[in-house]
């Protein structure tokens, strides 16, 4: 049997527990937080008080911050991408007999992840201090360019990419509400925290996804998962671009940004790393082809390796000027 039939049967097998895996993971509509629930109330009388103290907090955050911010609400609203993606993994039907399990999941998780982006941009356009015209055309371009996240459809290295991302994505929101409240902005902060919390839920369920997979096809999992750290999980927006430029060509000032002030780094690369390999005790796991082995062996040093590597690496002190966070605004 090909390797692509038994990523099916296993996708298969998975699939029999995916309404397990939404009552657990994912929170029903009438019961989940709201953008408006954390935003001024436009019904109120006081919404243009509230708009207001909203602003005059937001004068005391850094630049870095504010461009921080805006990429990872860009990135939070290319979510068209991510759902078009993962529909076309292997073992996901969204087509027939109205979708199967996986796609009641994917549709389902794009529902929760799609508050997010909502409410960092309201946020973003209440606090006059970024030219949201500039990051609309950002997040368009964004959207309009896709991503290639090295996975193919395989769902097994699909399944590693996301559990890696929702814990990246953790960090980095968790990170900028710890700031926000730093600068006094707690509402920022609060936000940011429920975020957050979306995002650590989200990678306790793809990480089962992969735990699950390791226990019915240890090799393959093993090999899957040596494939992207060997080749590096890129992030969702790493297509990043301003206006009039050429794709790609912003992302890495964006994350010199989000390093310089210790949003997301190398080094949290690296411990993410290392959480999955104790997540998934990769030196626990028996059975394996001697292939599967050396891939083992292979992740078990990777942590260590990665992090000299990352010390070596010197982030620019002086920040690249974008066109979403004019510095005159500041």
């Amino acid at each position: 049997m090909s390797i692509k039939n038994i990523r099916l049967e296993v996708m298969q097998f998975l699939e029999k527990n995916v309404d397990s895996f939404v009552d657990q993971y994912l929170i029903p509509v009438e019961k989940i937080w709201q953008p408006s629930d954390f935003l001024p109330n436009s019904e109120s009388d006081t919404f243009f008080d509230e708009v207001k103290e909203l602003r005059e907090i937001a004068k005391d955050l850094p630049y870095d911050f504010w461009v921080t911010l805006v990429g990872d609400t860009i990135t939070e609203e290319a979510l068209p991408t991510y759902e078009s993606w993962l529909m076309d993994v292997e073992g996901i039907n969204q087509i027939e007999g109205g979708g199967n399990g996986w796609s009641k999941w994917i549709r389902q998780w794009t529902g929760e992840e799609n508050r997010h982006g909502d409410l960092l941009n309201k946020y973003l356009y209440l606090s006059g201090r970024v030219n949201m015209r500039e990051i609309e055309m950002t997040t368009q371009h964004l959207i309009n360019d896709g991503f290639d996240i090295g996975t193919g459809s395989d769902p097994y290295k699909n399944f590693v990419y996301t559990s890696f991302q929702e814990l990246a994505t953790y960090v980095s929101h968790n990170r900028v509400a710890q700031m926000a409240k730093k600068y006094g902005d707690n509402k920022l902060s609060k936000m940011c925290k429920m975020i957050a919390g979306d995002e650590m839920r989200h990678h306790h369920a793809y990480s089962e996804f992969v735990t699950r997979i390791f226990q019915v096809d240890p090799s393959e999992m093993m090999l899957a998962f040596q494939y992207m750290m060997k080749q590096k999980i890129v992030m969702p927006a790493h297509f990043l671009r301003e206006s009039g430029q050429k794709i790609s060509t912003a992302f890495e000032q964006f994350s010199d940004s989000a390093q310089r002030i210790g949003v997301y780094t190398a080094a949290d690369y690296v411990d993410i790393m290392q959480k999955l390999i104790d997540k998934w005790e990769i030196d626990k796991i028996t059975g394996l082809t001697d292939e599967a082995e050396k891939a083992r062996d292979y992740l078990m040093k990777l942590p260590a390796r990665m992090a000299r590597i990352s010390e070596r690496i010197v982030i620019p002190q002086e920040s690249h000027i974008f066109k979403w966070v004019e510095p005159a605004r500041m």
